[in-house]
């Protein structure tokens, strides 16, 4: 996979989905968390940095298998 994921990739990939969802960020494949995304998005240099605000829960495991991480 691409390590160049654009804003149009994301919001492609985001649209069809409702409103209401949470958003969570899936980090460390060897030890599956689910973290929070917190409103503040910076851009830099050319990218686009979304915070993280907190571990939310141990990332289920649908999720892990659906991202080849187990």
């Amino acid at each position: 996979m691409s390590h160049h994921f654009t804003v149009g990739d994301l919001v492609q990939a985001l649209q069809g989905l409702p409103d209401d969802l949470q958003v969570r960020l899936a980090v460390q494949p060897d030890w599956p968390f689910a973290h929070f995304v917190a409103p503040q998005i910076v851009s830099h240099d050319g990218a686009v940095y979304i915070a993280e605000a907190g571990q939310a829960d141990y990332l289920p495991r649908p999720v892990a298998e659906s991202l080849a991480w187990v």
